[in-house]
């Protein structure tokens, strides 16, 4: 089972992103180097700035989402953790 963190951000994300870029990614970076975080990032299409991570459990997720500069400064306006069964799992 992983736990799937998605993120929809603020209308004015994109000027808002580079104050807190740095912090946010230290603490993926983080996050991933302990193992809970396996997979992160923005997706490319619209709408323009959604972003998506996988963890390995929801207390991860929440943890991350807890510290996450994005959300403590309004960037990330809307998250949520759904569970994933994922079928193809070694």
């Amino acid at each position: 089972m992983k736990y799937v963190l998605f993120y929809h951000p603020a209308p004015d994300f994109m000027a808002r992103v580079p104050a807190h870029m740095e912090a946010h990614r230290a603490l993926w970076k983080r996050f991933a180097q302990d193992g809970s975080l396996l997979l992160i990032g923005p997706f490319t299409d619209a709408p323009a700035g959604d972003a998506l991570g996988v963890f390995r459990t929801r207390e991860a997720a929440e943890s991350f989402v807890a510290q996450d500069p994005f959300v403590k400064h309004g960037i990330v306006v809307r998250h949520a953790i759904r569970e994933w069964a994922e079928a193809l799992a070694p």
